[in-house]
């Protein structure tokens, strides 16, 4: 299994950002996939999941401001990021649980400031 993340970069607050996710290697749509970020000096958070059947939650921080999504056809996950705030700077991460294993993709960075 292979996840690979883009969409990351520097942007000021208030902005949008839409980060991807291409997974290879697994019956995308039989899964899970999650968006978790890590910042200098927290721990890792989860900010979004969605289950194989679309439902989906997210972290009290941010929700009403990023959306997740998937596109099965496309074996990618999606989470769209609005009114970002300098507290969102971090490098997010992919992950999915399939067949007992972790994975996780490489991280993409995004910083928030003016």
């Amino acid at each position: 299994v292979l996840l690979v993340e883009s969409g990351g970069g520097l942007v000021q607050p208030g902005g949008s950002l839409r980060l991807s996710c291409a997974a290879s290697g697994m019956i995308f749509g039989a899964y899970a996939m999650n968006w978790y970020r890590l910042a200098p000096g927290k721990q890792r958070e989860l900010v979004a999941g969605i289950t194989s059947g679309g439902s989906t939650n997210y972290a009290d921080s941010v929700k009403g401001r990023f959306t997740i999504s998937r596109d099965n056809a496309k074996n990618t996950v999606y989470l769209q990021m609005n009114s970002l705030k300098p507290e969102d700077t971090a490098v997010y991460y992919c992950y999915t649980r399939a067949r007992g294993y972790d994975y996780w993709g490489q991280g993409t960075q995004v910083t928030v400031s003016s």
